[in-house]
């Protein structure tokens, strides 16, 4: 990631697509809640880093993950969320998206790589067509056991344990 603040890495759409196109190499995607940031969520992220030489990350925006996930999420705002990743070394742009899937994003920003989490099989992840027709790839990184933020969640709010 290039010098500044986390700040100078979340990037409007228009941003992000201008952002794009200045990129030689290869420019992956990935994209999720990223809620609470976990071992899991970093274990993505540095897979995703390592299949190209840059990487933007979309986050769901609040409404998006209300829709997809309930009333009771997100627990940190779109803000919140982006300036966490944005901070992180091996990300170099986030943008965040309205919508319930970043296929839109996907078609603008046009990234040679996408890349998933285990929960998802390569047949079902959003774009991976059109991405392989432009001559990219999807690629699948294992999940990282016992790492979950809707388990940490449900264990935060049952309280401590009883003694």
């Amino acid at each position: 990631m290039s010098s500044g603040t986390p700040l100078d890495h979340i990037r409007s759409w228009p941003d992000a697509r201008a952002w794009r196109t200045t990129q030689a190499g290869r420019v992956v995607f990935t994209n999720g809640v990223f809620d609470l940031l976990h071992p899991g969520h970093v274990d993505v992220l540095l897979g995703a880093r390592a299949c190209g030489d840059a990487l933007i990350v979309g986050i769901n925006s609040d409404a998006s993950v209300r829709r997809l996930k309930g009333p009771e999420r997100p627990v940190r705002s779109a803000a919140d969320r982006a300036y966490v990743l944005a901070a992180l070394w091996m990300v170099d742009c986030v943008a965040v998206f309205e919508q319930d899937t970043p296929f839109e994003m996907i078609e603008l920003l046009q990234p040679d790589v996408i890349v998933k989490g285990g929960d998802y099989d390569p047949s079902t992840v959003v774009g991976a067509r059109e991405t392989r027709s432009r001559g990219g790839s999807v690629v699948i990184i294992p999940l990282t056991p016992g790492h979950s933020t809707t388990a940490t969640i449900a264990k935060l709010r049952s309280g401590p344990p009883d003694v």
